[in-house]
């Protein structure tokens, strides 16, 4: 199994770490032929509007679009899960997104970087107890469609209730990083979803 990471902003080499210890040949992504030899691919953290133009310049927008319609298993972190969105308010007006889940998501919902945080989040389908996870300049998902499950909500604070991760499909995002914290659960649950997808 190839799972690709898009390399054009963001948290890549992290992701890339982290899938080569849940035991998967994980390689960059910058062109199409590249996704073309992936299975699956992750979106990483980083800067949403920077990602949506570079997929623009880098010619991979609609051929990322095309791979998630056939089916790909995709999973986006943080920007990455703008970039999953079918919409994005608080979003440039010339922004783009995959427009792969059915969920309508709030850019930096929870502030700019200084209101950064870590906290507990319990997440259906993993097991092993609550997610310590962490929020950089992290979106929130608004309303989700019929088809969307979420898995995850934030557990206590002034955000208490936020969705924060989310599944439709073959298609799983989150709003904050597990890259970040050693913690493998949610990349191991999403390369048994490639497994399943196979």
């Amino acid at each position: 199994m190839n799972i690709g990471v898009l390399a054009l902003q963001g948290d890549v080499r992290e992701h890339l770490a982290a899938l080569a210890e849940s035991d998967v040949l994980a390689r960059p992504v910058r062109r199409p032929e590249e996704l073309a030899d992936v299975d699956a691919l992750v979106i990483p953290g980083g800067e949403s509007t920077a990602i949506s133009n570079l997929a623009v310049s880098f010619g991979l927008l609609d051929p990322v679009r095309e791979r998630i319609a056939g089916g790909m298993p995709v999973y986006g972190s943080c920007a990455g899960m703008i970039m999953l969105a079918a919409e994005v308010l608080d979003g440039r007006p010339d922004q783009q997104s995959f427009k792969g889940i059915d969920m309508t998501v709030r850019r930096n919902a929870f502030g700019r970087q200084v209101d950064s945080f870590e906290g507990e989040v319990p997440i259906d389908d993993i097991e092993g107890g609550d997610f310590h996870a962490v929020f950089i300049r992290a979106p929130w998902v608004e309303e989700v469609g019929d088809g969307v499950r979420v898995l995850g909500r934030v557990k206590d604070g002034q955000a208490a209730g936020r969705i924060v991760a989310v599944r439709q499909g073959n298609l799983l995002a989150t709003a904050f990083h597990p890259e970040l914290t050693g913690d493998l659960r949610v990349h191991r649950y999403f390369v048994e979803m490639v497994r399943q997808a196979a």
